[in-house]
């Protein structure tokens, strides 16, 4: 059931980022953003963006349909109370230095190519994306 899915990964990513607050630590983290719930896009974006100011390194990898979040392709609903979208919250981080990616499969499987990514949106490359996530430092938040 998606919302037990959803609500499992926020309890998770939000102990994960007590943990690191808590100890002071600095960590390592991959957020892979799959889903076309924008609810849930925005909640990964938050948790996401509140680990990159508690200092931790970041990086997001784009998967399916959250693909689009890079692309002005589809809209992004706004959320309240802080009137901000996925997609805003995503332009900010990679803007305060947060490498965004999306799954090598992304464009191919739409017939788009990268002009249709934002500057600086990279397309992953499968072999660089495992060596991240096998690293024994870096948390792996999927949504």
């Amino acid at each position: 059931m998606p919302i037990y899915c959803f609500g499992k990964s926020l309890w998770i990513s939000v102990l994960l980022l007590a943990t690191a607050s808590a100890t002071g630590a600095s960590e390592r983290l991959l957020t892979i953003l799959a889903t076309d719930n924008q609810e849930t896009q925005m909640m990964a974006l938050v948790l996401t963006t509140q680990a990159h100011n508690q200092g931790a390194e970041v990086n997001i990898l784009l998967c399916g349909e959250a693909g689009y979040l890079a692309t002005e392709i589809q809209e992004s609903k706004t959320f309240a109370p802080a009137g901000r979208s996925p997609r805003d919250l995503l332009r900010n981080l990679q803007a305060n230095g947060v490498n965004v990616a999306v799954c090598a499969i992304f464009l191919p499987q739409r017939e788009l190519d990268e002009t249709a990514l934002w500057d600086g949106v990279t397309v992953a490359r499968p072999p660089e994306v495992a060596a991240l996530m096998m690293q024994k430092d870096v948390k792996l938040l999927t949504f």
